[in-house]
């Protein structure tokens, strides 16, 4: 899908690339004992080396570069067997080393690759830059006191993977679509919770224009620690517009970095952008290269789970289902477990419509994910159970899921307790017609006369007869018979 920005001067494109920083799920930080856990009170989750204290040496996690390997197997990247941390070098006041232990030229992961499930069923391949690893920086805290700042120094040290994406991507849509899907990998491979409220992943987003027909690539802004995905796409469009205002009006986009305001729904200059040089990176002298065999590459390989994509290509093999609904299920790995549960020995169009749209309607009313569902896979299985040996209908099988939901009760005991079950009974089903019939003489007429679309209101004046519990298909048959004679 093509995404231009009308100018006064002719269309633009959009260039998009993205650096996603995500938090490596691990016990402890990159060069420290220090535990992660998130919401301890300010300053305690702190050991010496997060803090800088003189003569204090970083200690490599061992489990931090296992999960960044495991990363780059899941993003089909080369794995570079020798790596090196560097040192970033730039002052604030929440970086208490006055520099940031990184990876500049020798990153842990190489190229790879990540598949966007597009909304209409396609694909789009975005490029993998680089993954490399790094400790976060400490948090200031500007609104606790009118003339001071506060420092926390819990996040100090917590290991980060900086996914770098290519400009491949070309439009708020490809970014957002690239954001859930990367998110849905990394947990997927468990190496980040993806949560993006908590801080545990955010984007820096790069924005360039051109002319339509351009091939050269302009000057990017980059917008910093952009923390959901609408707030991703809300920023790509305002920032894209607003360089396009520039350019039209004879002035220059300058490199720099912006935030993006979600109340106001802007992005605002931060400062001038820096260069790689200004930061003077040199490899970290604390710190030995990481070298690591094949072997270990391929042992973590083996341990990988079978990921989105290729759950997407089984599910649409397997049972039948179209691109767009295999990628809706596989987007997150509770919901494809739930709905693989639903659908083991049923039919699994039926089960996957009613995971897309019954449940997920309650999951979106109730603001839960699929881990607290009121109804479980096996109670939604029983429900299409009885559907399918024709124990209720399709429409009583609605009202059913309504109770389940609100008593968490079984769907057969509902069926019992209230009597739904569907009437099957030729006979009953032939005497409830022939009485509608006798008693509406007039509808008959037109229905002999022509007008066949008047069976439908016969069907619903049967169903409303019966409490919706006569089987559809038996009335349809009866009546037809009938009405013909």
């Amino acid at each position: 899908m093509s995404y231009l920005i009308q100018g006064e001067t002719g269309d633009w494109e959009v260039i998009l690339g993205l650096e996603v920083h995500a938090q490596v799920v691990s016990n402890a930080k990159l060069f420290s004992g220090a535990p992660t856990t998130f919401g301890a009170e300010p300053n305690n989750n702190v050991s010496l080396v997060d803090s800088a204290m003189p003569g204090m040496l970083p200690v490599i996690n061992e489990k931090c570069i296992e999960q960044a390997v495991r990363t780059g197997l899941g993003l089909k990247a080369k794995i570079n067997l020798r790596s090196v941390f560097d040192r970033k070098n730039y002052f604030y006041a929440d970086l208490p080393q006055g520099y940031q232990i990184s990876q500049f030229k020798n990153p842990i992961v190489g190229e790879g690759a990540v598949i966007l499930d597009l909304p209409d069923g396609s694909t789009r391949t975005v490029g993998i830059e680089r993954l490399h690893l790094e400790q976060d920086a400490g948090k200031s805290i500007h609104d606790q006191d009118p003339k001071r700042s506060f420092i926390d120094l819990n996040r100090s040290g917590v290991a980060l993977m900086e996914i770098v994406s290519m400009p491949d991507m070309r439009s708020p849509e490809d970014a957002g679509a690239y954001v859930r899907k990367l998110r849905s990998i990394l947990r997927y491979l468990g190496t980040c919770d993806g949560n993006m409220e908590e801080g545990s992943m955010r984007a820096d987003v790069n924005v360039s224009v051109r002319p339509v027909g351009e091939t050269e690539l302009r000057t990017r802004a980059e917008i910093k620690n952009v923390n959901s995905v609408r707030f991703v796409m809300q920023a790509i469009e305002y920032e894209a517009r607003r360089q396009v205002e520039v350019y039209e009006s004879g002035g220059e986009v300058v490199q720099e970095t912006r935030l993006f305001d979600s109340v106001k729904g802007e992005t605002r200059s931060m400062r001038s952008k820096e260069f790689a040089h200004d930061y003077r990176y040199f490899p970290d002298p604390d710190l030995l290269p990481i070298e690591f065999s094949q072997e270990y590459v391929d042992q973590i390989k083996e341990t990988l789970p079978e990921l989105p994509d290729d759950k997407k290509e089984r599910f649409m093999s397997d049972f039948a289902l179209s691109a767009y609904d295999a990628g809706v299920l596989v987007a997150e790995k509770e919901t494809a477990d739930y709905f693989e549960a639903v659908a083991q020995g049923r039919d699994a169009k039926t089960a996957a419509n009613w995971v897309i749209t019954n449940l997920f309607a309650v999951l979106n009313a109730k603001g839960v994910g699929i881990a607290e569902s009121p109804v479980s896979s096996d109670s939604l299985g029983q429900l299409l159970d009885l559907m399918a040996d024709n124990t209720i209908s399709g429409r009583i099988a609605k009202d059913v899921f309504e109770i389940m939901v609100e008593s968490g009760d079984d769907p057969g005991k509902i069926v019992k307790d209230k009597g739904l079950e569907q009437i099957t009974d030729t006979g009953e089903i032939e005497g409830v017609i022939d009485q509608i019939i006798a008693d509406n003489p007039k509808q008959v007429e037109q229905f002999k006369g022509g007008n066949e679309k008047i069976a439908g209101w016969f069907v619903g004046q049967a169903m409303k007869a019966t409490g919706g519990k006569a089987n559809p298909q038996a009335v349809n048959e009866i009546l037809k018979k009938k009405l013909s004679s």
